[in-house]
């Protein structure tokens, strides 16, 4: 299997899990927003562990085994930026099937938490301001995308570096025969 090949395999394998689990949340909260962030986090670490098995795949079956950090890296980085980009596309999807209901749901109910907790009129003034600054950000692609793309991607390079530092050494989970 080349290169491109794994990138494209685990990519695909890592933003399928990645967005299963994402509709599932979404169907067992019936679409209300507050599903757990630390959730859809370790799902989305649970799911970048593709990198560590597209890497570890590519060393023993294409090197024979050994595997420089860089190249380990780069296809780390690979499979991260595949699943990445899988993530917005099915992110802007949502969106678009919802009709953007997710940033009005999402401002809502942090000025519902914040009246709840009392917050004075003035800072609920403040915060309403806030959020409908908010909004107008949110219905830019060019605002939106980049920042969903920065929720996914960062956990996907921390997870190709510490995939690429390991399996760098070949006597690290070897190959079976």
């Amino acid at each position: 299997m080349t290169m491109t090949k794994t990138i494209l395999t685990y990519g695909l394998l890592t933003g399928a899990v990645i967005i299963g689990s994402m509709i599932w949340g979404i169907v067992i909260s019936e679409g209300k927003s507050g599903v757990s962030v630390w959730l859809g986090y370790l799902i989305m670490l649970v799911a970048m562990t593709m990198i560590f098995v597209g890497v570890k795949r590519y060393r023993d079956r294409e090197l024979g085994g050994v595997i420089r950090f860089g190249r380990a890296f780069a296809l780390g980085l690979g499979i991260a930026l595949v699943a990445s980009v899988i993530y917005v596309t099915a992110w802007e999807v949502y969106l678009a099937l919802t009709d953007h209901a997710f940033i009005n749901d999402y401002a809502s109910g942090i000025i519902k938490t914040q009246q709840e907790a009392g917050i004075s009129e003035a800072d609920l003034l403040a915060l309403r301001a806030k959020m409908d600054g908010l909004k107008v950000q949110y219905a830019n692609p060019l605002f939106r995308l980049p920042m969903t793309f920065a929720e996914i991607f960062p956990l996907g390079f921390l997870v190709s570096l510490v995939s690429a530092a390991v399996l760098r050494l070949p006597h690290v989970m070897p190959a079976r025969h």
